[in-house]
């Protein structure tokens, strides 16, 4: 049941994009056309990472004020909570919003990652295809003439890696607070240091591992990432000073 939604909702979907963007890029590039879907799929997401930008930004901001209730109503948590709620409510904060933008964006992402893993493009899997879905005459395989997608690639990996450190480096810019003390700190440390230092060798490992086409597909979304999180800063700096003058 669950396999079977996944697959009519996600994985067919971006396995039809993928194979029409194929038909239509200049010599059926299977690695162009592989940064294009990851890069559509990136924008389509972008709004729902605004909205958890914007609540994280805002729960930020809004955390003396829940520091003096819950000082302020220690022997009441009923009281607490209800005031709490209500200072969302003033702000437009829901807190359970990057909790949402999670379950919409993991599943999007792992089947754009297991159309790369699972479906070899040297022979087009036409039982998945819609109707409308064009069918290229020929596909190949060699991202702009030179590498293979379908081999593994040292230099796609290892630039796969390093893509990943500089959108672990801009996504934990200002997050980590070094005079935060107590455990809540020193875990949010270890947790930031684990993903920007073993994440992207991780990802290294895992696109050198595989094949090209994962590689790229690695590459795209760092960089679209580390895009989006400038673009999402921006964002967020011109509605902050409303915000901060309410908390």
């Amino acid at each position: 049941m669950i396999s079977t939604f996944f697959h009519a909702v996600f994985y067919n979907p971006i396995y039809n994009a993928l194979v029409a963007l194929v038909a239509l890029v200049p010599g059926s590039d299977v690695g162009i056309a592989v940064i294009l879907i990851t890069l559509v799929i990136r924008l389509i997401l972008l709004p729902f990472s605004l909205s958890a930008a914007r609540t994280q930004r805002a729960m930020k901001l809004l955390e003396p004020k829940i520091k003096d209730l819950k000082e302020k109503h220690k022997d009441n948590k009923e009281r607490e909570a209800i005031e709490t709620l209500e200072l969302y409510k003033a702000a437009e904060v829901n807190p359970f919003a990057s909790i949402l933008v999670a379950f919409i964006q993991i599943p999007v992402l792992l089947a754009l990652y297991w159309v790369f893993i699972y479906e070899p493009f040297s022979a087009i899997n036409t039982a998945r295809l819609y109707t409308f879905t064009p069918v290229p005459h020929a596909v190949s395989l060699l991202f702009l003439g030179v590498i293979s997608v379908a081999s593994k690639s040292m230099v796609l990996a290892v630039i796969a890696g390093i893509t990943q450190y500089i959108q672990a480096h801009m996504a934990l810019k200002g997050t980590m607070n070094p005079s935060n003390g107590g455990p809540g700190g020193s875990f949010q440390q270890v947790i930031g240091m684990q993903l920007k230092y073993v994440f992207p060798f991780l990802i290294a490992v895992i696109s050198y591992t595989t094949s090209a086409a994962i590689a790229l597909y690695f590459i795209t979304t760092n960089l679209a990432g580390a895009a989006q999180e400038w673009h999402v800063r921006r964002v967020i700096a011109r509605e902050t000073h409303e915000l901060e003058q309410m908390a």
